[in-house]
């Protein structure tokens, strides 16, 4: 589960992301409003805790834009703006949930475990694309009915495009989605993941497509890809 905190106060976001990070979230942290943006536009980030007062671009409308894109990401707003008004105002901008500053930690990862249960009981647990079937609870994958022999971050890699079917998405994406942004990676490493993917699934028909120069789509099955590689 991967948190963005986005905080200006270097030492406060400090002490939250290593809170956080001890309760097993992967946290990654933006001090300004537009890094924040970038990260959310991403589409790596599971939940967002979003401060208001931030240089850049400000938390309200960084939360407008994602809105905008119509992405689903639930943010928790921390803010130390206290007025009703500017609470009823950001929960009807799209907020899922407004705490005020200062906040207890115990009160903070409490409303972050809501968010977490109430994001993961829409979505199906069981990823279905023709033969092919991911258990995203498990994580595990079968082919035909066969259990398919899977690394690690092969399997994020694989649930990351299968949770995408017919969406491109680039190297950038599919690096921040594996690692966080302290591990070392290259794009050589996100090709050869893709390599031995496309070795295990495409003798079962799943195809992952190569768009030149924009980067990679997992193909639904019985749908032809134009651009491929």
């Amino acid at each position: 589960m991967r948190i963005l905190l986005v905080e200006d106060d270097a030492l406060l976001a400090d002490g939250l992301a290593r809170a956080l990070g001890q309760s097993g979230y992967v946290v990654e942290v933006a001090g300004d409003g537009r890094t924040a943006d970038r990260w959310i536009e991403s589409g790596t980030v599971d939940l967002a805790i979003l401060d208001l007062g931030l240089p850049g671009l400000d938390g309200s409308e960084v939360l407008q834009r994602l809105r905008a894109r119509r992405q689903m990401v639930p943010v928790l707003i921390l803010s130390a703006r206290e007025a009703l008004e500017e609470r009823v105002r950001l929960l009807d901008l799209g907020a899922d949930d407004y705490l005020v500053k200062p906040v207890a930690l115990a009160e903070l990862e409490a409303r972050v475990r809501a968010l977490i249960r109430r994001g993961q009981a829409t979505p199906e647990p069981v990823i279905r694309l023709g033969r092919l079937a991911l258990d995203t609870v498990g994580k595990r994958a079968w082919l035909d009915g066969e259990a398919l022999d899977l690394t690690a971050r092969e399997w994020a890699a694989l649930e990351f495009l299968a949770q995408r079917v017919n969406r491109i998405v680039n190297k950038e994406q599919i690096m921040q989605a594996l690692y966080s942004w302290e591990d070392e990676i290259t794009p050589n490493a996100v090709e050869k993941f893709i390599s031995r993917l496309r070795g295990k699934l495409e003798p079962a028909g799943i195809v992952i497509r190569t768009v030149r120069g924009l980067g990679y789509y997992l193909e639904k099955p019985g749908e032809a890809g134009d651009a491929a590689a």
